[in-house]
């Protein structure tokens, strides 16, 4: 009926375990015939003391008999027992220990009974840790690998098995390279390899455990690992737990790719940028290939109709790819109900988690199937992008060869993250159109092209900002003057955008009005600094906030420069704004040392000019500030390239503009301010088409006038103008006999048209009236003004001179 052996556990941590547990012999009368040493120290009995005794009588308590009698009987029907029972101690207390009992067969048909005890505690908090080892190979949701010495895998649990498919028994024997994608295993090996050779353990380390079943099937894991010892310290092998955590990961990256979407698209207020960083992000974090189509009115700044329009304008594509059949700036054309299109009617993200399946799919040209089924396409997302009620366009997203299918996470996180793009994307077109707006205004109100002049050979450039600041408000002006004189303007308002343009095109019409009264630059700019004051005041005024539109006009810098080829004398006078550069024929440029004068508007100082002597062929050079400042801010650098630059002026002087613009600008960005450049090189009229006379303040000034002109312009081959210039002349010269004071010059000047120029020392200004029928005078002025093509009246310091021109007679 059995053996004593059968009853000790094999296992060291059994409480029945052979030396763990107390074991005692009774015979069929009940009789104690054996007692252990472990029996002895339980319950406090000598083996002397308990032999030949009724075990009944000396370990049973009166009120536990009938527990002790139920359990034999169970014992003598069927031939063994185990439970809990309460024995009595040597000293009279009670211990409850746990029972195997089994009855044996002696010879001579004998039977005695075997029993093997332990602390009930003891066996309790073994069953525990057998219940635990069993429900961690079986019923644990935490996977649970053992693996050898050797790094091969001993034994997984349930939880291993059904997360990755592989049936319990068939990693057994291996290591981990045979059963997980190379990338995986070799990571898997060293983590095994670390714990057993150091023996530090590792807590909570995720990484990727794809399977060679199913190696397109993403699976993170969190792998905790320690090392396993004998009581002796000997190495049995490392146990690993493994709980699959590709949920919590991919929520993660999917919050991970939101904030990164927000820190990288919308970088700039570029529409073309803004569309690849949103391409970008998507490919890099959700699909394997991105594509963000637009409408194209929105491409140009304009604000998109309403309804859906197709084609759409592919903007971006990442990562780029040949094969993919519309590319970046190509046109999009959709299929009649596409995901693409449905997406535009109902304005709401389209997940298609198998393309295979799509009827759609199915009525596409043979081409485009081909060209997706190598690409290994096979999942979609399309999500519109709408901002402030308008739709812009559709990212389409797309999952290839062995990527999972997306899931309506994926198509969650693809709407949020493309809804803020495209507020970013709104945002850029609408600067976009702010900016072409700004740049139209802008460019109308800027000379468009500069008519040939006889005192100057001008080349212009004007480079708009581009980035957030918009176009700013750098301006310049050539307007030629009286007697072949030439104003060579540059300035620069504060700010950008269209405020600053608009700003910029007060001051260019003030500018050309107050030229045209032939001002001297000091007096010009002090006049524009007294009109930006009022103008200021009167945005102040109505200003309703905005306080930028005023400190736009406040603030602003001009220079104002006059050129005469007769004398070749430059006078010129600056409000704040950068010192021209003037070189010489042979070379030589210098940065002229014009007294600076406040900027526009803030007044407190008087303005000054400054005359200088150029001789002919120099070059005069005005720009504005962010010429200097368009390479990493470096002022001096950037005066030392121009420097460079004017020093081997090219012919034609437009070579020499471009050479400057390339000098100083960086190749890599465009600039970030406007930038504004005038270079101008000085002609000199010839001696012999000058003539000047000075003529006495005489009542024969009149006649001596009309000789000298006749004589002059038959000199010139000009006797088809001499009745007219002589008339204009005797008029002009009449005028300042009788009303002014002081010798009276005339000056016959010669260039596309024919000067006629009367000077005086009076300050008293000539008008034109229109004189009655009875009246013997007054007409003179009238008749001046009906012979010329253009007559008016400049004032110097010395007093005034009244000028005419006439077109010369075709040759």
């Amino acid at each position: 009926m059995g053996t004593p052996s059968m009853l000790f556990s094999e296992s060291p941590e059994d409480p029945f375990a052979l030396g763990h547990s107390a074991s005692a012999v009774l015979d069929e009368h009940g009789t104690v015939v054996g007692w252990s040493a472990r029996a002895q120290e339980l319950l406090g009995y000598k083996a002397t003391e308990v032999i030949g005794r009724a075990w009944r009588d000396l370990l049973i308590d009166a009120r536990d008999l009938p527990a002790a009698r139920a359990a034999a009987a169970d014992a003598m029907s069927t031939g063994s027992w185990f439970g809990p029972l309460p024995v009595r101690h040597r000293d009279g207390r009670r211990v409850e220990l746990g029972f195997r009992a089994r009855a044996i067969t002696r010879e001579g048909d004998s039977q005695e009974w075997f029993l093997v005890g332990a602390p009930v505690a003891e066996i309790v908090a073994w069953q525990r840790d057998r219940a635990l080892l069993d429900g961690l190979y079986h019923r644990s949701p935490i996977g649970l690998v053992i693996h050898s010495p050797e790094r091969t895998v001993l034994r997984v649990n349930r939880a291993v098995e059904k997360a990755s498919g592989v049936p319990a028994e068939a990693p057994v024997g291996h290591r981990p390279r045979e059963f997980l994608v190379d990338e995986d295993a070799g990571p898997a090996e060293e983590r095994v390899r670390h714990v057993l050779e150091t023996g530090e353990p590792l807590i909570f380390t995720e990484q990727s455990a794809r399977t060679r079943l199913d190696p397109g099937r993403e699976r993170i894991v969190s792998v905790s690992a320690f090392r396993m010892e004998d009581a002796t310290g000997r190495v049995l092998g490392v146990a690993e737990t493994i709980e699959d955590v590709t949920e919590r990961h991919r929520a993660r990256r999917r919050l991970t790719l939101l904030n990164e979407a927000s820190a990288r698209i919308g970088t700039s207020l570029d529409v073309t940028q803004t569309a690849r960083e949103l391409a970008e992000v998507a490919a890099q974090g959700l699909a394997d290939y991105c594509a963000v189509d637009l409408l194209k009115p929105v491409t140009l700044g304009d604000e998109p109709p309403p309804g859906v329009a197709v084609p759409l304008v592919r903007v971006a594509l990442s990562p780029p790819d040949r094969r993919v059949p519309y590319q970046e700036g190509e046109a999009v054309p959709l299929l009649p109900e596409s995901p693409q299109v449905r997406c535009l009617a109902e304005q709401r993200p389209i997940l298609e988690r198998l393309l295979s399946l799509r009827p759609e799919w199915q009525a596409m040209d043979q081409r485009r199937i081909e060209i997706a089924m190598g690409l290994g396409v096979h999942s979609l997302i399309v999500v519109p992008l709408v901002a402030r009620g308008l739709v812009l366009g559709i990212v389409g997203l797309w999952r290839a060869r062995h990527s999972e299918p997306f899931e309506d996470d994926d198509a969650a996180v693809a709407q949020e993250f493309s809804s803020r793009a495209a507020v970013c994307i709104d945002n850029a077109r609408r600067f976009t159109q702010q900016q072409s707006a700004a740049l139209t205004l802008q460019r109308s109100l800027l000379p468009s092209a500069v008519s040939d002049l006889p005192a100057v050979d001008v080349a212009c450039r004007y480079l708009p900002a581009s980035g957030e600041p918009g176009i700013g408000g750098d301006w310049f002006d050539v307007i030629p003057l009286s007697g072949a004189r030439v104003a060579l303007v540059v300035g620069d308002v504060v700010g950008h955008g269209i405020h600053a343009a608009a700003s910029m095109g007060r001051l260019r019409a003030a500018v050309r009005t107050l030229a045209s009264l032939d001002l001297e630059p000091d007096e010009l700019v002090a006049r524009l600094d007294d009109l930006v004051s009022l103008v200021a005041t009167e945005l102040e005024a109505n200003a309703d906030g905005q306080g930028s539109v005023v400190e736009q006009v406040v603030g602003a810098t001009c220079l104002y420069a006059v050129y005469d080829p007769v004398s070749r004398r430059c006078s010129m006078a600056r409000a704040g704004h950068p010192a021209p550069m003037a070189s010489t024929p042979d070379g030589q440029v210098t940065v002229l040392d014009l007294p600076a004068g406040p900027p526009l508007g803030l007044g407190g100082l008087p303005f000054e000019t400054c005359d200088i002597d150029l001789p002919e062929g120099s070059l005069l050079t005005l720009y504005t500030n962010g010429l200097l400042e368009a390479r990493d801010g470096d002022v001096d650098a950037a005066l030392a390239d121009l420097h460079e630059c004017l020093s081997v002026a090219a012919d034609p002087l437009d070579r020499t503009c471009h050479a400057v613009v390339e000098a100083l600008l960086p190749t890599d960005h465009l600039p970030s301010d406007d930038i504004a450049l005038l270079i101008a090189r000085t002609r000199v009229l010839p001696p012999q088409n000058v003539a000047s006379w000075q003529l006495p303040l005489e009542a024969t000034a009149a006649a001596c006038a009309r000789e000298l002109t006749t004589e002059q312009l038959t000199q010139w081959g000009l006797t088809d103008l001499a009745f007219t210039t002589e008339l204009v002349a005797s008029e002009l010269v009449t005028n300042a006999y009788r009303y002014a004071a002081g010798p009276i010059t005339l000056r016959l000047i010669r260039t596309q048209c024919l000067i006629c120029e009367v000077s005086d020392t009076s300050h008293t200004s000539p008008h034109l009236r229109r004189a009655l029928s009875t009246d013997e005078g007054g007409r003179g002025l009238f008749l001046v003004a009906q012979l010329t093509e253009r007559w008016g009246t400049r004032y110097t310091h010395d007093g005034k001179t009244v000028w005419t021109e006439q077109p010369l007679p075709p040759v």
